[in-house]
């Protein structure tokens, strides 16, 4: 079922590769502090996921000037991740949903990805600084990008 605005965002602890190895990554470790943007993608090393890695990368000072952290969640191995991000120049940091649970939680899984299984479905989603879900956007196919310009207007008002 998918998620209501203003309702409680399901917390989290997934795992995130960096060059100092392996560290968790918990959700609620925002909350009261900073908004934050979810932005969940079916796989790494292809190509419209890599084109919207790299483009929010490159625009990531818009959404800090907003007040907002941005994790990237695929259903690949954070060492998978890595080697995506320094191939590509990513700069997000990537959170690895291996086991689908957050997939799962936030009602974003994409079954049978080109026959090769499930993964996460394309979607952004707002939390305010208390846990709330502020905005949720799936896309109607993985083909599809987000639009940012509605997350970014979702965090000015949050701000």
């Amino acid at each position: 079922m998918p998620l209501k605005i203003g309702t409680d965002a399901p917390d989290f602890t997934l795992k995130s590769k960096t060059l100092e190895g392996l560290q968790d990554v918990t959700l609620s470790h925002n909350y009261g502090k900073k908004n934050t943007v979810l932005l969940f993608f079916p796989l790494a090393f292809t190509g419209v996921c890599t084109q919207e890695m790299c483009d929010v990368s490159g625009g990531i000072s818009a959404y800090e000037t907003l007040n907002a952290a941005i994790y990237a969640i695929s259903v690949d191995s954070p060492f998978a991740q890595e080697a995506w991000a320094q191939k590509e120049k990513i700069t997000l940091q990537l959170l690895s949903d291996l086991n689908k649970t957050v997939t799962k939680a936030y009602d974003v899984l994409f079954p049978n990805l080109a026959g090769i299984g499930d993964t996460a479905a394309r979607a952004a989603v707002v939390i305010d600084k208390q846990g709330k879900i502020a905005h949720v956007e799936q896309t109607p196919s993985p083909k599809e990008l987000p639009d940012f310009e509605a997350v970014k207007a979702v965090l000015a008002k949050l701000k």
